[in-house]
């Protein structure tokens, strides 16, 4: 029975123990697992980056100029009707 009582109350003061938060070092900790994470990044090379960019490049170039003629038909539509001809 003393030995029970004896384990109930160091299983007792373990728990107390675990609930603590654990702040200390949280901000160089989060740094450290960055730097780990960072290193699992697999990069792409300098010609994908070019090649990707080419690519964004030449849609954001289409869709301007579809813009355009589509904001430029509209203006015209729009005095068309209102000159009445």
């Amino acid at each position: 029975m003393a030995k029970d009582k004896e384990l109930k109350a160091a299983s007792e003061k373990s728990d107390k123990k675990d609930k603590k938060p654990k702040k200390k070092n949280g901000i160089v900790k989060w740094f450290k697992d960055l730097r780990l994470e960072m290193k699992k990044v697999v990069w792409p090379s300098k010609e994908t980056v070019f090649k990707n960019s080419a690519v964004v490049f030449a849609a954001m170039l289409l869709c301007a100029a579809f813009t355009f003629l589509l904001d430029r038909g509209f203006l015209w539509l729009f005095e068309f009707a209102i000159s009445g001809k």
